[in-house]
């Protein structure tokens, strides 16, 4: 049975709501079907980890969330899309980019990602999608989510993320924290949050020293009353499938399919998600377009 990784949290009082994951087995799937240099390596478990706790906090089971980073430093875009239990998926432009490391120690996901634009789409399935689109405010990723909340959500927002990436390049601890303000939050309980913040900085290391979900999260809520409402787990999971790309090939036009048949005897598509490669014949593209028609 997979391990619950997730756990949400909502204050006694109904000032905030508090989201903690641990996505370690996130982050190393990731590493497993990106071949991730460390920056890289960071930068994507961040945005894998954000997009999954935005994820969690979407109404049914249809809907799904996409965080994409689009900067102007090495790294390229980074997206990550997300359903309503957390499970997510991603891929980054340049994944071999690695940058030397910021006079702190820490890896230099900020100049990895660069200025630019953070886009957030919710779909719930239903007519077109919600849109927020905010300017990168660090590239860290976490200020960035936080920006994006209060701007486009106008929901005050504490996020931290962290990825640690060990010697060997693979990934040694990785998670995160959200805690979000509700309506009408009580002045004391917020004064409480933001006295606590400090033992949030370095989310990393406490679950690289073996800290557990619910005390990572009793440290967050020092001094507050709390409810712990459920824990489940989240993945890396892609859904793609044969079927589904053969379908979408057989949507294209017949001159299109001269272009993308061009010289070939079959073509090769490779999912940007999970490295999954795909092999069709023009033969059993036209046999679906005639099964679809």
């Amino acid at each position: 049975m997979a391990q619950h990784n997730v756990l949400r949290a909502m204050t006694r009082d109904g000032s905030a709501r508090v989201l903690v994951i641990n996505s370690k087995n996130i982050v190393d799937q990731a590493i497993a079907y990106h071949h991730t240099a460390p920056t890289a390596t960071a930068a994507l478990g961040r945005v894998l980890t954000a997009a999954s706790l935005m994820g969690t906090q979407l109404k049914e089971k249809e809907n799904s969330i996409t965080v994409r980073f689009k900067g102007d430093g090495p790294l390229g875009g980074v997206l990550a899309v997300s359903d309503y239990m957390g499970n997510v998926r991603g891929y980054i432009e340049n994944p071999n980019v690695d940058l030397p490391l910021k006079a702190n120690g820490k890896l230099d996901v900020g100049g990895g990602i660069g200025r630019g634009m953070l886009t957030v789409v919710r779909d719930d399935g239903e007519g077109e999608p919600h849109v927020g689109t905010v300017e990168i405010a660090t590239g860290e990723i976490a200020e960035d989510i936080c920006e994006y909340f209060a701007q486009s959500e106008q929901i005050p927002t504490v996020c931290s993320l962290g990825v640690l990436v060990d010697t060997d390049c693979t990934c040694r601890a990785a998670g995160g924290i959200m805690i979000q303000l509700l309506p009408f939050a009580d002045e004391e309980t917020v004064s409480k949050i933001e006295k606590n913040l400090p033992l949030m900085a370095n989310i990393s290391a406490l679950f690289d020293a073996g800290t557990s979900l619910n005390d990572i999260l009793a440290r967050a809520m020092t001094g507050i009353e709390y409810d712990v409402f459920d824990s489940f787990p989240a993945e890396y999971r892609c859904p793609c499938q044969r079927e589904r790309v053969l379908g979408a090939i057989a949507s294209f036009s017949e001159a299109e399919l001269d272009e993308t048949f061009e010289n070939l005897e079959k073509i090769e598509v490779c999912c940007h998600f999970c490295d999954k490669k795909y092999y069709f014949t023009r033969d059993e593209v036209e046999k679906e377009k005639a099964n679809k028609q």
